[in-house]
């Protein structure tokens, strides 16, 4: 199954409702980060997080940055998406390995500790809004359930999951975002709550075979589910030389020249993709010169 987002209302449109399976975009990002299966877990449940609310957003040029800065091991956070559900994402130190936790399961409140959950959305305006909250269970979903009733002022329940397989590979991941409107009734609010309550982890439900479909039928069915439409999901990195090049530029005229004076080739990874940009020294003199 392709990794793809589904987008649908319920009760008359005072529920909105999101689900996706991500296991190919999370495998990928695995793959190439050579991420410890705990950051695994905490990349995959923010990259599924990013793709959803990525795909919330209205215009092409649309941003989505969401940053965990934290007092555990595994240091950071950050993912980026689009309207279109394209998302990357890394992890500040990815070789993270810490015990399970007293349900046997991969330990990510305790690998990111204390911190802070940072929403920044770049919508063309002079400065992006940022949303900031404090992590106040680490797993990630409750976080942004809190981040959503606090700063956005949307009554919201939050699900993210990634399951490994033992050899260390991703056997699932997926979640799912539901939203209650303004004015909506009591009564809805409550078959939610209750449906929430019973519902098993997502992925449980996706290794039982539940495609995001399924899923939002299984906690919405009752409520009149209309399934708007679906999106692919895809890790994808817009990083190119010309921008590593502008970077190199940043770091100002003193740092280059300390390169040139090496004489030796420079080597730059994309911290989203960890592709190489090798930078000769001719070329590092070009920069010094545009400075």
């Amino acid at each position: 199954m392709a990794d793809y987002i589904v987008r649908a209302t319920a009760a008359n449109g005072y529920v909105r409702a999101f689900a996706a399976t991500t296991r190919d975009t999370v495998e990928y990002a695995r793959s190439i980060h050579n991420t410890s299966p705990v950051a695994t877990a905490a990349l995959g449940r923010l990259l599924t997080a990013g793709a959803i609310m990525g795909s919330m957003m209205k215009n092409e040029k649309d941003v989505l940055t969401l940053q965990i800065k934290c007092d555990g091991p595994i240091k950071s956070l950050t993912v980026t998406a689009d309207m279109y559900a394209n998302v990357k994402g890394y992890v500040g130190n990815p070789n993270v390995i810490i015990p399970a936790n007293d349900k046997g399961k991969l330990d990510v409140a305790s690998a990111l500790d204390l911190g802070v959950l940072s929403v920044i959305k770049d919508i063309g305006l002079k400065e992006p809004y940022i949303g900031q909250t404090i992590l106040v269970t680490s797993e990630i979903a409750e976080d942004l359930t809190y981040y959503y009733a606090t700063s956005e002022q949307t009554p919201s329940s939050v699900g993210l999951g990634v399951l490994m397989n033992k050899n260390n590979t991703v056997r699932q991941a997926g979640g799912f975002i539901i939203q209650i409107m303004p004015n909506a009734s009591e009564e809805i609010i409550t078959k939610i709550e209750e449906k929430l309550k019973n519902v098993e982890s997502v992925t449980t439900l996706l290794n039982l075979g539940n495609t995001p479909e399924m899923l939002l039928n299984i906690i919405l069915g009752d409520l009149e589910l209309n399934i708007l439409d679906k999106i692919d999901v895809n890790f994808k990195c817009d990083c190119d030389k010309h921008k590593i090049e502008k970077v190199l530029t940043s770091i100002g005229k003193m740092e280059l020249d300390s390169m040139i004076a090496d004489n030796e080739p420079i080597e730059v990874n994309c911290h989203f993709c960890s592709t190489s940009y090798i930078f000769e020294i001719d070329e590092i003199k070009e920069l010094a010169e545009k400075i």
